[in-house]
This record gives C-alpha cells, sequence and structure tokens, in this order.
C-alpha cells in the first residue's frame, strides 16, 4: 500500500538524512541468501518446479511449534489470511466486529469486505492498543468478533479479551470470537506468558518486508487451536480443495517458505536488538517533559515496531505535525504518525463508521509520531537521531505552550 503522504513530513525525502521509516524489518545473513540459493538450484529441474509442499510444511510446523498453537497456515499475505479467517467466521448482515480506532487500515477494510459492520472502539493512553473496558462496552447481541491489534509491538492481554467475550455471548454463535492481528507483533509474549499466537480463535501474522520477519517482501500465517478452522482456511487457499467449498490461490511460495524457516529461527535474537535499541532510546529521552515515552515493558511484552512519541495534549495536530517538519527539515530525522485513526485513512471505512465517535482515540492519534527507528541503526546515527528529537521539540517548546 502506497504510504498516505499526510502522515510523514511535508519534506523531499531525499534530504532526509534517515527515512521516515524503515522499509525492511527483519534482516537478511548468509543463511537466507544460502537458502534461497539451494531452492532456486533445486527448482530449476523441470521435474522438480517451484512445488512447494515440503518446504510450506515444514515452515508451517515450525511456526505452530515457535507459538506454541495447534495449527498454522500460510498464506502469500497477511491481508489475505484476515480475510479468510474473516470469511470463515461467516459474517452475516448485521453481525458486527469491534476494532480499536487508532490502527491500520487493513484490518478494518477486511471487516467491511466480509460484510461485517465495523464498530471502532477507543484506544489505551499508555500504548494506543484497544481498551477493553470501552470495547466492552461496545459489545451488542449483534457482536460475532473482536478484531485485537498487538498495535506497534505492545502486546495485549488476550485472555482479558476472552473473559469480557465470554460475558457477552451472541444468541446463535456464543461468545465473540478473538482474532488477533500480530502482523507486528511475531515474537512476543502476552501477559500470561505465553507466546503471540497461542491465544484467541486465530492469529494473523504479516512478513510484509517492514515486519519484524519478512519472506521476501510478502507472506503471511494464521495460528489457531481450532482444527475446524485450520481445515477451513487450507480449503479457502487451495481454490476450495476437490469438492463443493470455494477458494481462490492464496498460496506462500516455496522460495518465501524456505527464507521463512531461516528467519525464524532468528526471529528472537532479532527482536532483542531491537528491544534493547528501543529501551536505550527510551533512556536518552526520558528527561525530555515535553514527550510521553512508550512503555518499557520488558520479557517479549512490547517488540517496538515503532518506538512511539506522544507530544503534550496542547500540541495536538497542529504541534505534532510542526515538531515532525523541524525534526525532517532542520535535522534530517524522517518519522511518521503510524497509525492515525483509520477513518481519517480511507473514505471506505470513514463513510462505514460515519456515526461512531472515538473521542480519547482521535485525540491521541493526533499527539502520535514515530521517529525512524531499526536495530541496524549505528551507535554513531543513533545518537544524532536522539540529539535531534531532543532539539526539535526544543525548538517548538520556544514558540507553543505545553499546557
Amino acid at each position: 500500500m502506497a504510504v498516505d503522504m499526510s502522515t510523514v513530513p511535508d519534506v523531499d525525502p531525499l534530504l532526509l538524512r534517515w527515512p521516515a521509516e524503515p522499509q525492511q524489518g527483519g534482516w537478511y545473513t548468509d543463511a537466507e541468501h544460502q537458502a534461497l540459493a539451494r531452492v532456486i538450484e533445486e527448482s530449476d529441474d523441470w521435474r522438480t518446479g517451484w512445488r512447494q509442499a515440503a518446504y510450506l510444511g515444514e515452515f508451517e510446523e515450525a511456526f505452530a511449534a515457535y507459538c506454541g498453537a495447534g495449527h498454522a497456515a500460510g498464506f502469500n499475505s497477511g491481508g489475505t489470511a484476515l480475510e479468510m479467517v474473516l470469511r470463515a467466521l461467516g459474517l452475516e448482515d448485521g453481525d458486527e466486529v469491534v476494532s480499536c480506532a487508532v490502527n491500520f487500515v487493513g484490518p478494518h477494510v477486511a471487516v467491511i469486505g466480509q460484510g461485517g459492520r465495523l464498530v471502532l472502539a477507543e484506544s489505551e493512553p499508555d500504548t494506543l492498543g484497544l481498551d477493553p473496558v470501552d470495547t466492552e462496552r461496545r459489545l451488542t447481541p449483534r457482536t460475532r468478533a473482536i478484531l485485537l491489534t498487538h498495535w506497534n509491538g505492545a502486546i495485549a492481554d488476550v485472555q482479558k479479551f476472552e473473559e469480557l467475550a465470554a460475558r457477552h455471548p451472541h444468541p446463535v454463535h456464543g461468545p465473540p470470537k478473538v482474532i488477533v492481528d500480530a502482523a507486528r507483533a511475531c515474537g512476543g509474549r502476552t501477559p500470561s506468558g505465553a507466546r503471540v499466537g497461542a491465544e484467541g480463535w486465530a492469529t494473523v501474522f504479516s512478513f510484509e518486508s517492514k515486519k519484524l520477519m519478512t519472506t521476501l517482501g510478502q507472506g503471511g500465517m494464521v495460528t489457531t487451536s481450532d482444527p475446524a478452522l485450520d481445515e477451513r482456511l487450507r480449503l479457502l487457499r487451495g481454490y476450495g480443495g476437490l469438492g463443493e467449498s470455494w477458494g481462490t490461490n492464496q498460496m506462500l511460495s516455496k522460495a518465501q517458505a524456505a527464507v521463512g524457516l531461516v528467519q525464524l529461527s532468528r526471529l528472537d535474537e532479532m527482536n532483542a536488538v531491537r528491544i534493547a535499541r528501543a529501551h536505550a532510546r527510551t533512556r536518552a529521552l526520558a528527561d525530555v517533559a515535553e514527550l510521553t515515552l512508550p512503555p518499557n515493558w520488558h520479557e517479549g511484552r512490547h517488540l517496538y515496531y515503532r518506538h512511539n512519541l506522544l507530544v503534550p495534549d496542547a500540541w495536538a495536530g497542529a504541534g505534532r505535525d510542526e515538531l515532525m517538519h523541524v525534526l525532517a527539515a532542520r535535522y534530517g530525522v524522517g518519522s511518521i504518525i503510524n497509525d492515525p485513526i483509520t477513518p481519517h485513512s480511507k473514505a471506505l471505512i470513514r463513510r462505514h463508521t460515519a456515526d461512531q465517535r472515538v473521542r480519547r482515540a482521535e485525540r491521541l492519534a493526533a499527539r502520535l509520531l514515530c521517529p525512524v527507528l531499526h536495530p541496524q541503526i549505528s551507535d554513531a546515527d543513533e545518537a544524532e537521531i536522539c540529539d535531534a528529537i531532543r532539539r526539535a521539540v526544543a525548538d517548538v517548546a520556544r514558540t507553543r505552550p505545553t499546557t
């Protein structure tokens, strides 16, 4: 998806020393290159070709075992994987799906595309993730699912949402299903200590280029402990099998699976470096009074896909935008609003949620910016970036009161 230009500074990207966001999250080593070379060599034989069954099966088994889930099914992207989970849910006219207003547009477009009524809920003030208290207020007898995002790597308490779903069963289908969007949280752990992917009805992962692990730029996975859902997803991604089921081709390729196996083996290592870098940045900016920093969680509770900063409420909107511009134009540091509330990002979502109000989420999103962060930024560059953030905040503070 093209970058929404309203979420990045209005500065020529070529003038930035550090871009608005990294274009690759999980980085490659000789091991990934060698795995890809082996696949290319063996697939060059016309008798063998690019049939992916063995590699894909091995990747799925390894991923399910890593997450502690009963099953894992690979897809060509996280977006199509979520579409098929929602299709398997069988949404009918009037069925509702509750999700956080601060989000990437993909999950919300998927709900609308599968015929559901998208119900926006408020964000928690510290993580900007889905607020369980407000979620419970928005559950009705028509609610079929809670779509929970581990937003920007901050891991939500899945069990808490399963408990509140159990208190509000649908009159026909029972408790709403908890569907977890873990596109930015692969490798994390929930408060219970479980790996992301072990809890909830289904957990959807993305291996797109910017994610924590990546399979040649695209790819996705669904974990579940529901064997019926796993079987249904496999039919949906493979033309429906030999029976009467509908399906289409949404398979992960042989090359992607081979590289994914290597990336998975290195995921904890890559995440540990990312967490250490994020915690170091938090320490470096701890005395900048104008900034609210992300939670400093350990044990995989936060993977820092982005390092979120919140400006003072008095700076919401125009002040935040000025800070992003100063960072870019004066110091060469790119940043992004990752993410605004989805009705601000896409007219389709705005039309479907026109009667809904999420004032806290709107205010929090107006205070949000995410300066570029990546584990492979050098220590010297990271020090310059932190210094630039401090200086830019001071520049804006000279003309803008914080209260």
